[in-house]
């Protein structure tokens, strides 16, 4: 094949390709061929079908097979031969020689970006604090204190007197819009804590001083963020009908309380609540490191991004953006921003991202960091349990879709990375409140 390049600028690299017509007629039929060998036709025997038969029927399919490899393989050839590395798939546009039974030569044309040079820093020069919060007793307190809660039973209370706070009133109600009852808004006997969560905002308070037996009206408004997109921010009315008082009734926390939840005795409890509130802390403490990594390493980022991967990571954060301003869901440092300004903050992330994407995957490239077929058909079984009942499904189709998989195996390669980098780095560990690891920073990325 002939190669002519055309365009060398910065990133973007382009050539022109030509590969004989009398190889693509030699490929062409030998693939027409082997498909006679496997076709059958009346009045002919398996096989011994005439080749112009074969051509009539699939000669354009057959066509496009070996254009597709042709195409495939004369493009690896220049990209192994020249020694580049395309940043995305490169684009290829046929300029001639691409018709069945065509004479001419074909040639295409392959353009794309490819990876800049990307130095790898001195990760030992890396400086980390890591984050410890111990589980204090307080903690474990609150957590028993949340899981009686959920244990509560109700009484009933007899006394002639409105619902106050801390009561359960236990009501009828059928939601409305505009004068019409909606989907999902009506329901009986549901017990609502008076000045407690769960609801909308307003809808627990107005029934504050509300009798068994009394029927009121009620006005609130759907929270803008709210999880119906066809109620968010919506303003609805909602009959009540409030049918008896309750008041909750705290189980003790004590070794029948464990018992009635499965558990030997109480302390078995505690236990089990420090190792999971153990776990909570240490996924804080890795994140607030990984960010501090992250941070790190954008200083040292010593490159161009190819702008082909900046202009699909910012279409990607850009679709986000739209579908949250729609929905009511910007940030407050973003409301009041234009749309200009928007766009140029939210281009430096995604430069940002780029960068720091192929600087961790230039890490491990060189230093053969992989992910192996035992960690990601974990990850498939982890996904896979999300789906109970369907889980088989789930396999089949990470399976047949290769684009699915990489969804899994992007996030597994940058934690073997992150580690990799961690045990280089200077590590110092700092003990602090829970309070403190949870005062997560804003994030850049």
């Amino acid at each position: 094949m002939q190669v002519t390049e055309t365009l060398s600028d910065g990133l973007k690299r382009g050539f022109t390709v030509t590969v004989p017509a009398q190889e693509i007629e030699s490929k062409r039929t030998a693939r027409l061929n082997e498909v006679g060998k496997s076709m059958k036709l009346p009045g002919f025997r398996p096989g011994k079908v005439p080749l112009s038969i074969v051509k009539q029927r699939f000669g354009t399919e057959v066509q496009g097979e070996v254009l597709e490899q042709v195409v495939g393989d004369a493009t690896r050839t220049l990209l192994d031969e020249r020694g580049l590395r395309p940043a995305m798939q490169p684009k290829v546009g046929i300029v001639s020689g691409g018709e069945p039974d065509s004479k001419d030569d074909l040639k295409f044309t392959v353009e794309f970006e490819i990876l800049p040079e990307i130095p790898v820093p001195d990760l030992s020069t890396v400086s980390l604090t890591r984050l410890k919060a111990p589980v204090n007793a307080e903690t474990v307190d609150k957590a028993l204190k949340e899981i009686a809660s959920r244990q509560r039973e109700f009484e009933t209370i007899t006394e002639d007197r409105p619902a106050a706070k801390g009561d359960v009133l236990t009501v009828d109600f059928v939601g409305k819009i505009d004068g019409v009852a909606f989907d999902g808004g009506s329901a009986d006997d549901v017990n609502v804590e008076i000045g407690g969560a769960g609801f909308i905002p307003g809808f627990a308070e107005q029934l504050e001083g509300m009798k068994a037996g009394d029927e009121k009206v009620i006005h609130v408004t759907f929270p803008a963020g709210y999880q119906a997109e066809n109620l968010a921010g919506k303003e609805a009315t909602f009959d009540i009908k409030a049918k008896e008082l309750k008041r909750p009734v705290e189980p003790k926390i004590d070794d029948e309380l464990a018992k009635k939840l499965g558990f030997e005795g109480l302390e078995q409890v505690r236990e089990l609540i420090t190792k999971q509130v153990e776990q909570e802390y240490e996924q804080l403490s890795r994140l607030r490191l990984k960010r501090d990594l992250l941070d790190q390493l954008a200083e040292k980022t010593a490159f161009d991004a190819p702008p082909g991967m900046v202009d699909a990571e910012f279409a990607q954060i850009w679709n986000r953006i739209e579908e949250d301003r729609k929905a009511g869901r910007l940030d407050d440092e973003d409301k009041d921003k234009d749309e200009d300004t928007l766009r140029a903050d939210y281009r430096k992330i995604a430069e940002r991202r780029v960068k720091l994407g192929l600087l961790l995957a230039e890490i491990g490239r060189v230093n053969n960091i992989t992910v192996t077929q035992d960690e990601m058909m974990q990850a498939i079984r982890a996904e896979a349990m999300r789906y109970p009942g369907q889980e088989q499904a789930v396999f089949e189709f990470f399976g047949k879709n290769p684009q699915a998989a990489d969804s899994l195996r992007g996030p597994i390669f940058e934690n073997k990375v992150i580690d990799y980098i961690v045990e280089l780095a200077k590590v110092e560990d700092k003990e602090v409140t829970p309070e403190e690891l949870a005062e997560m920073p804003e994030a850049n990325v």
